[in-house]
């Protein structure tokens, strides 16, 4: 690790990025307070809100009910994430243009490590301007985005959070600690008020405190080599990344109201599991657990699981979660005994576990591999093999294995997650 003076990254963030594609999409609702929800009803919430909709106190995670009468003028819409996902790829190409990408961290945020030649600061504001106006010309007017410049991403990412919307922050290291320390410590990236409460407990409440830390005093509260590196982040060192690997790939959905019957639910939740196993295959994986869960309109919520030898195998774990799901409604059905109560399943995910490359599977020293189960094998790879290949050439579903859920948002299963950001193709159905 090593602690050089100047600037290295820059960070970017989009500004209330589905609003604001939401207000670039429909001219009529910029400048007026705008939320985004992920179905039409009051009673979830926002998982995006304009900033006309912030100055009223509205944020992610408000209660619709709750945000119309904090703002009785306010527009609400609905989702649509293949817009967000397809600005995105054209905000990607718009920035390459001025800077080099290294990492996107998710749907609206970006990271790039300047050229040598660019790590100034005069270069660096320059780069900032060309990469907003580029934006608003080859994008959308209605599209913001904040800058932070620093010695390294995280702090990179602190300088973007300092100046909303649409600013540019330059942290130097000569600056550090001072630009730092008029800031909450929960206003770092990373710590929650879980990890903030542990900083408390440890006798640290302010910037100042938790900058003179010892590093292994980091670790210590972190309980974990994270906060070491949290700390030498902090003070402007270069950290390298740690490799990671894909340990869960999943999906799950809240239901739209005529998809809440148990014999409708489990449409939904087929073909979320299509969706996952599709991904996992195209990252070259193979599952040996599948969980499965469901949470009703009165709140019960079951999850079972099942273990199998590796496998890629879409259908063989189609079969595995039908029963699994008989088991879930047999449980909903014993626990409302009286039925009193209609039962309607307000949410269902699926999960992918133990996964694992192909050379990394080593056979069941118990299993017998029948003729009768290669050639099934070998048919259920061709069946999905064949529906992927309508997939890809259509764009759409025009295959499907069971009946075809229709649902309020136009597809099933693709939603874009804090650190992943889905492909064009999750959306053709």
């Amino acid at each position: 690790m090593k602690r050089e003076a100047g600037i290295k990254w820059l960070f970017l963030d989009l500004n209330s990025y589905f609003a604001s594609v939401e207000q670039q999409e429909n001219p009529k609702l910029r400048g007026k307070p705008v939320i985004v929800t992920p179905m039409d009803t009051d009673y979830t919430c926002a998982i995006a809100a304009s900033y006309e909709a912030k100055a009223y106190g509205i944020k992610t995670g408000t209660m619709v009910k709750d945000a119309k009468k904090m703002c009785p003028n306010l527009h609400c819409v609905m989702a649509r994430h293949d817009k967000y996902v397809a600005y995105h790829h054209r905000i990607i190409e718009e920035v390459i243009k001025h800077t080099p990408i290294n990492d996107i961290w998710s749907i609206d945020e970006l990271s790039s490590r300047l050229p040598p030649n660019k790590r100034n600061k005069e270069d660096a504001q320059k780069i900032a301007q060309k990469i907003k106006e580029g934006i608003w010309r080859n994008v959308g007017e209605a599209i913001n985005c904040s800058i932070g410049f620093a010695p390294n991403s995280l702090l990179a990412k602190i300088a973007c959070e300092m100046q909303k919307p649409d600013g540019l922050t330059i942290l130097e290291q000569e600056s550090l600690p001072q630009s730092l320390l008029h800031l909450e410590l929960t206003d770092l990236p990373g710590i929650g008020q879980n990890m903030n409460k542990r900083l408390r407990n440890a006798g640290i409440h302010t910037m100042h405190d938790f900058w003179h830390i010892a590093p292994k005093h980091a670790r210590k509260i972190w309980n974990s080599v994270e906060g070491e590196r949290f700390w030498y982040l902090l003070h402007g060192y270069e950290v390298p990344k740690l490799a990671t690997n894909t340990s869960m790939i999943g999906h799950s959905r809240i239901l739209d109201p005529n998809l809440r019957r148990p014999d409708r639910a489990i449409t939904i939740l087929r073909k979320l599991l299509m969706k996952a196993a599709t991904r996992m295959r195209n990252k070259g994986l193979y599952t040996r657990m599948i969980i499965i869960s469901a949470r009703t309109t009165t709140g019960q919520y079951q999850s079972y699981c099942a273990s199998m030898p590796a496998t890629q195998d879409t259908i063989t774990m189609i079969q595995h979660i039908d029963i699994l799901w008989r088991h879930i409604i047999a449980t909903f059905m014993q626990n409302n005994i009286h039925k009193r109560e209609i039962l309607l399943i307000k949410k269902v995910s699926v999960k992918l576990l133990k996964l694992t490359k192909e050379s990394m599977i080593t056979d069941d020293l118990f299993a017998q591999t029948t003729q009768q189960n290669i050639i099934k094998a070998t048919k259920n790879e061709a069946l999905i093999s064949a529906l992927e290949g309508l997939q890809a050439k259509y764009q759409k579903d025009v295959v499907t294995i069971g009946m075809t859920p229709k649902t309020s948002a136009g597809y099933v299963g693709t939603k874009i997650a804090f650190s992943r950001v889905p492909e064009t193709h999750e959306f053709w159905d």
